[in-house]
């Protein structure tokens, strides 16, 4: 004579918890014996070697336009500046992936943004970094032309050049995801009250803050 054993849905149920337990343990253990003593081996190089941000110096920077359209509070503007870009890391490298330069003036924005192509920079070296930064009715507040005239009886004329982007790190063949970085030069240039023959020019190789 043939038996049936019929299981309730409480025992069916029971089964399949233990089956998902049973999963949830085979995911732990292969957590536990390569995916975790990976990221605690990538975690402990980037501990050791501690990568340094990058160092930026500004070389030299020219002023051929900065002036107020007539009538208004629009500002044109011409400036060429260069500047170097030093990785100080002796085993990583780094990537800039995004560039965007403009200057600044007394916290106003005085130029609009210029792209510069990304580049891979190798351990301790370094690269000469152009920009010809331009304004074409930018609009400006209206103490614009009261504090530049003031700045030129005062005989000085002080600018920011900032650099805003993207680098990545790379040690070995592993390359870290994206991180956001500010460069901050501050070009100070002689400005007598004659009206100047040439471009108002600094030449004085300031050392930029730069924060990541």
């Amino acid at each position: 004579m043939s038996q049936y054993f019929i299981e309730s849905p409480k025992h069916c149920a029971k089964k399949e918890l233990n089956l998902g337990k049973f999963r949830y343990k085979k995911l732990f253990y292969f957590l536990s014996a390569f995916v975790f003593p990976f990221l605690s081996f990538i975690l402990l190089i980037w501990l050791i070697l501690r990568p340094s941000k990058p160092d930026f110096s500004l070389k030299e920077t020219n002023v051929y336009q900065l002036n107020l359209s007539s009538g208004s509070h629009l500002l044109n503007s011409s400036i060429q500046l260069s500047l170097f870009a030093k990785n100080p890391n002796k085993k990583v490298g780094i990537y800039y992936d995004e560039l965007q330069v403009y200057a600044a003036y007394k916290g106003q924005q005085i130029t609009t943004y210029t792209s510069l192509p990304p580049f891979y920079q190798d351990h301790e070296d370094s690269n000469l970094l152009s920009a010809s930064l331009v304004g074409t009715g930018l609009p400006v507040a209206q103490s614009f032309g009261y504090e530049v005239g003031r700045d030129q009886t005062a005989g000085r004329l002080v600018l920011n050049l900032k650099v805003i982007g993207k680098l990545r790190w790379k040690v070995g063949t592993w390359v870290s995801g994206k991180y956001r970085f500010n460069v901050n030069c501050v070009a100070i240039m002689a400005f007598g009250p004659a009206i100047p023959t040439g471009p108002l020019t600094s030449k004085q190789g300031t050392l930029c803050s730069t924060t990541i």
